[in-house]
């Protein structure tokens, strides 16, 4: 099969010649990096990447294949994927399909044969921007250019809407594995973009969860009385999601414990009075140290995310319990008052790490207080 010219354009008017992999095309959003060595599966799956291309920054991507039990959502999320090699063979003996196949079965576009070290430097530098990727022989790096600055950008922009549930649903046991354990707790679960994972090890905790689309209003919620809500990871700017931010507000005057991660942690301190901003580049990995400020204990974590809960606007009511010790951002919240705590990082990553598990513990502990 003879090989197909691809080109990844910056709005800053880089670009990059390489190996198209995946389908014929072209697509735009804005580039982040990646430095997770495995995962890329997971990754490419997971809402939050919405409108985001990925440089995966290890060189050699998709050696283990691909298989349809490790997806953390039906489809591919992400605008397009960058990386240095793509191997000629996979070896794994869960691998149904190469990366290169999978691509192509959910039409995402990808580059691979390109200098992903000069291309992170780059982004290190001059901070995430605009790009895009067209794959095909009618390759042209002024079109990619033209594309890539056309993209606005995810500063201002609601992407909840386009990846959660258009109704809600009881969440019954997915993966393969997962044990079924005896209903204790009633969840519900607000879907910004959540990962199965996540649900899956509410579910192996106990936990009978239902999952309410992303819009849905805090009255709607506490219908189905509730022992805890947990708010979901997901897309965009935080600060775009008013309707979220009014429905999590209701739900703590409410005083039912709450627990976010990622999209959610960072709504959950606009609810109780914070802003956010966007970072340079963000935070994408499965290597991030991040502190608990209590115990002084350093974890390892997954991160993803573009945008960050501003510290020197923590109203008194919340206090910081995490720390990233890259960057000292907050990574960590509790409520001093009410049962309500979030985490930025990704405590049910898949592969991993799983250091950070006992947060899904304390969520239920607070369940177990409020209910008691």
């Amino acid at each position: 099969m003879k090989e197909e010219k691809a080109i990844l354009a910056l709005a800053d008017g880089s670009c990059f010649s390489g190996k198209s992999i995946g389908a014929i095309g072209e697509s735009v959003g804005e580039i982040v990096f990646n430095t997770s060595i495995t995962g890329y599966q997971e990754i490419l799956t997971d809402p939050s990447y919405n409108k985001q291309i990925v440089t995966l920054t290890y060189p050699h991507i998709g050696n283990t294949g691909t298989n349809f039990e490790d997806m953390e959502s039906p489809k591919i999320w992400s605008s397009g994927l960058v990386i240095r090699n793509l191997p000629s063979e996979r070896s794994n003996w869960r691998s149904k399909n190469s990366l290169d196949e999978f691509l192509q079965t959910f039409n995402t576009v990808g580059i691979a044969d390109i200098d992903t070290r000069k291309l992170t430097r780059i982004i290190r530098t001059k901070g995430s921007q605009s790009a895009a990727i067209i794959a095909g022989k009618n390759c042209s790096e002024q079109k990619a250019i033209d594309l890539a600055k056309d993209f606005p950008g995810l500063l201002g922009m609601d992407l909840t809407k386009e990846v959660t549930i258009s109704k809600k649903l009881l969440w019954k046991k997915e993966r393969t594995g997962t044990k079924e354990r005896l209903k204790k707790f009633k969840v519900s679960a607000l879907d910004f973009g959540v990962k199965r994972n996540i649900l899956d090890i509410l579910y192996s905790l106990g936990c009978e969860i239902t999952v309410f689309p992303a819009t849905t209003s805090a009255k709607e919620i506490l219908k189905s009385k509730p022992d805890g809500v947990f708010l979901s990871n997901g897309p965009g700017d935080p600060d775009a999601c008013k309707y979220a931010i009014k429905c999590i507000k209701e739900l703590s005057e409410a005083k039912l414990p709450l627990f976010g991660i990622c999209l959610g942690h960072q709504l959950m301190a606009l609810a109780f009075g914070a802003h956010t901003e966007k970072m340079k580049f963000g935070h994408h990995g499965a290597n991030h140290p991040v502190q608990d400020l209590k115990s002084k204990k350093v974890f390892i974590s997954s991160q993803n995310h573009g945008f960050t809960v501003r510290e020197d606007t923590l109203p008194s009511s919340l206090e910081i319990t995490h720390k990233s010790l890259f960057d000292g951002t907050i990574q960590g919240l509790r409520h001093k008052r009410l049962p309500a705590f979030s985490f930025q990082g990704h405590p049910e990553a898949s592969p991993g790490p799983h250091e950070l598990n006992y947060l899904f513990t304390c969520f239920l502990e607070d369940m177990e207080t409020f209910n008691g």
